[in-house]
């Protein structure tokens, strides 16, 4: 059974990954989840150590980026304090 997940990414990298994913004849949902795939088969102690690095580096521009959103209380606490 499928699930579906809600991604984003930056514009470019999606762009690079849609044409790697159509050369290789994968749509890209299925390139995305073969490569979640790889990287839960094993026990990987960093990213450095996944099995598609080489590619992600590939199709990253600079250094990868780990950001938490902000929460919904968060974002309303800074919109109405904006109001005041």
């Amino acid at each position: 059974m499928d699930a579906k997940v809600t991604l984003s990414f930056n514009k470019d990298v999606i762009d690079r990954a849609k044409s790697f994913a159509e050369e290789n004849n994968i749509s890209l949902s299925r390139l995305t989840e073969y490569l979640y795939s790889q990287i839960t088969s094993k026990n990987y102690k960093s990213l450095e150590d996944l099995p598609v690095s080489d590619w992600v580096d590939f199709v990253a521009e600079g250094r990868i980026e780990y950001r938490k959103s902000p929460s919904r209380k968060d974002v309303k606490d800074e919109f109405f304090s904006s109001k005041k």
